[in-house]
């Protein structure tokens, strides 16, 4: 676990080195509200023939997944304040079963403000909210006969494990903002507090996500840090880089949990591109292993 944490410190530093050299020469930003966003469709879909099956194996399939992110900062003399949307939904279908499943399911908001205390530095208060839109359910597989003879494994959805605002995140604290511009910062929090709701229908039996058997919440007190690059790869190339850490002072301090988001878009022109998504997360209250997430397509966008 340590060497995951130096080796993510030291991607965010690295960034920090060059985005310095590429910033250099910034102008002032303008006062006011800035906004940003962007709407995309990512649509999968694959097909193959009765002969193509037979020799080679293979599945029809469909899918998609419906995206924002929205960001509306606000700059006051001394005082700023950024604001930031993450939304995503997708689903698969597969034609030897009946059932669609979820594939992503996020839904988070973070607000950071600050007042500045020198050079790059601010004074910052920050919060952030995550949860889920819909229902999640345990996955487990079935082997499924093909027209061919062939046999495949397809996803089963089993017990419902988890619905909208269960469970849902709440951070909040004061600490100091580094904050280069809106592409580039990092936040260090050392007295965060967590809240974790979930509904009472998961925690009657047992635990889960790190609420006792029987409660609806669990409190935490922490440290937090997070750290935002955006940069261009190239021309038509942007990657987004969402890094957070924390700790809970109360129990195990050790075990840090991760949560790391790349957003890399790759623009074709005005309204398609290829949109690549990869998150990380480590919670050892959920799970005591990293949970990775990759979604790639051709996508339609809009900008606004």
């Amino acid at each position: 676990m340590k060497k995951t944490v130096l080796t993510f410190a030291l991607l965010f530093g690295s960034f920090g080195l060059f985005a310095q050299e590429e910033t250099a020469t910034d102008k002032a930003p303008k006062e006011g509200w800035t906004r940003a966003g962007n709407i995309s469709f990512l649509f999968n879909q694959s097909a193959f023939n009765f002969e193509w099956k037979g020799a080679s194996g293979g599945v029809n399939n469909i899918a998609g997944n419906l995206g924002l992110n929205y960001d509306f900062n606000y700059i006051k003399g001394d005082w700023t304040w950024d604001n930031k949307i993450i939304a995503s939904y997708g689903l698969t279908k597969l034609d030897s079963s009946e059932e669609v499943v979820k594939t992503d399911d996020r839904l988070e908001f973070n607000s950071l403000a600050g007042k500045k205390a020198g050079g790059d530095w601010f004074y910052s208060l920050f919060f952030n909210f995550k949860t889920q839109m819909d229902s999640g359910f345990a996955q487990s597989e079935q082997t499924a006969t093909l027209a061919d003879g062939s046999t495949i494994n397809i996803p089963v959805q089993g017990v419902r494990n988890s619905h909208f605002f269960s469970p849902a995140y709440f951070q909040f604290g004061p600490g100091m903002l580094w904050k280069k511009s809106d592409n580039l910062k990092v936040n260090i929090a050392p007295a965060t507090s967590k809240l974790i709701i979930v509904h009472d229908e998961f925690t009657e039996f047992t635990s889960a996500f790190g609420v006792e058997q029987g409660d609806t919440s669990r409190y935490e007190l922490g440290a937090s840090i997070s750290a935002y690059y955006k940069f261009n790869l190239m021309k038509n190339i942007s990657m987004e880089n969402i890094l957070n850490l924390y700790s809970n002072y109360l129990e195990d301090p050790q075990n840090v949990d991760i949560d790391y988001t790349m957003n890399l878009v790759m623009a074709v022109n005005k309204y398609i591109s290829a949109n690549l998504t990869f998150q990380a997360i480590y919670d050892d209250n959920t799970i005591g292993a990293f949970r990775i997430k990759e979604v790639f397509g051709l996508g339609v966008n809009y900008g606004f």
